[in-house]
């Protein structure tokens, strides 16, 4: 018996009436996860395309693969090496047993590095999914829902914003909190007006920051302090932060930061693949990067004695922090941003805007595509609403 006979088989049982009704979600989500769902348009009311949530959803998790393989790399490579600074031989427990039985701690050695980065990252990746899963699950069943394919972008898009030595049991706290306050209470996928992500990243950020944020999180072993670019650039200024960090190893990856957001260079592979298969807004990448560009000419051109983020280019604000990566895979987000072609265009430059003004201006956050994205998600509702608007007094002029 083939796996698709088998299915069909016990999907009676699932449905209205049959003995396992209550998870019918469950049996759905798996049957479409390993068959494209047989049902197709008939009517010719409807625009028939091979392209669905599921195709869409799909594209993105694949995308974020890249950014997470350079994530776990890099992740490794700066652990290794603050080991090897630091005298330190092997890390304890089970990730240490599972390195060693496998690789080792050379920062040298690609494969030891990479090894490394996994043995933290997929923790959290597992965590994420897990809990997350089950949330999505329980909502589904309650409701009488079809599980989404939503979840697997909010799952991997999570646990690449956090740094890769925070612990498991706040990745769990926080994946609950983005799925459940950021999307679920609204009435679950397509109805949510935040990102889940940014969401539980977010509550982490505020609730717990000294385990989010600061110089000690960022290098997977313990006592290490390593600050981010942004913390070198907002303290020190430009001239310290060129001189500890080239551009090119900002762009590559080579820095410290959250597991998938580093890499500017993997992200912008990814986010070339979405616009190809038209997953993601080229209108809001474009209007965030238009943004930012702006935003920091002003800066630049004003200048300041006192403060030194004053002084940061454009192409420096691109690779260091999560800008690259929020505005590929977050500000596209196609449920939370704005729907309209014009209103893409003014969520986008907002968000590049207020992530440079927060990053600038804010002395105790120099981070600020996280909340510039939460705040133009807010937006979005009434920039549509005025895009739409406009176009109806355009109209009612022309009579």
């Amino acid at each position: 018996m083939s796996l698709r006979e088998f299915l069909n088989g016990i999907e009676p049982d699932f449905k209205k009436g049959g003995r396992f009704e209550r998870w019918y979600a469950v049996y759905e989500a798996i049957d479409t996860i390993l068959y494209t769902p047989g049902k197709v348009t008939v009517s010719s009311s409807h625009v028939r395309d091979s392209v669905d949530l599921k195709r869409v959803m799909t594209t993105v998790w694949l995308c974020a693969f890249f950014p997470m393989f350079a994530g776990m790399y890099f992740t490794g490579l700066h652990a290794t090496i603050a080991m090897e600074q630091m005298g330190v031989e092997q890390i304890a427990g089970l990730r240490g047993a599972i390195v060693e039985l496998i690789a080792g701690y050379d920062s040298a050695n690609r494969w030891h590095c990479l090894v490394y980065g996994a043995v933290f990252y997929i923790p959290i990746y597992f965590v994420t999914f897990v809990v997350g899963a089950f949330w999505e699950v329980l909502f589904a069943i309650k409701r009488g829902h079809e599980i989404n394919e939503g979840f697997f972008v909010t799952s991997v898009l999570f646990s690449l914003i956090v740094p890769a030595s925070i612990p498991l049991w706040q990745v769990a706290l926080g994946i609950s909190f983005g799925v459940v306050i950021g999307k679920e209470i609204f009435g679950g996928t397509g109805k949510n007006f935040l990102n889940p992500a940014l969401t539980g990243r977010a509550f982490l950020f505020f609730a717990y920051p000294a385990e989010i944020s600061g110089d000690s999180v960022w290098t997977a072993v313990d006592g290490f302090s390593g600050a981010t670019p942004l913390g070198i650039s907002a303290i020190s200024g430009m001239g310290d932060l060129v001189a500890n960090v080239s551009w090119s190893d900002a762009f590559f990856g080579n820095i410290q930061g959250s597991v998938g957001e580093t890499s500017a260079f993997a992200i912008l592979i990814g986010g070339t693949i979405l616009l190809i298969t038209k997953a993601a807004s080229w209108r809001i990448m474009l209007g965030t990067f238009l943004g930012m560009v702006g935003m920091s000419f002003m800066f630049n051109l004003i200048g300041s004695d006192s403060n030194p983020m004053f002084a940061m280019p454009w192409y420096w604000h691109l690779v260091v922090g999560g800008f690259a990566f929020g505005m590929v895979y977050m500000v596209t987000d196609p449920v939370s941003a704005s729907m309209t072609n014009i209103g893409k265009w003014y969520y986008g430059i907002l968000i590049g805007v207020l992530c440079v003004l927060i990053r600038v201006i804010n002395p105790a956050y120099p981070e600020g595509i996280m909340l510039a994205i939460l705040f133009a998600n807010l937006c979005s509702p009434l920039i549509d609403w005025l895009v739409v608007r406009q176009n109806i007094k355009r109209r009612e002029a022309r009579v």
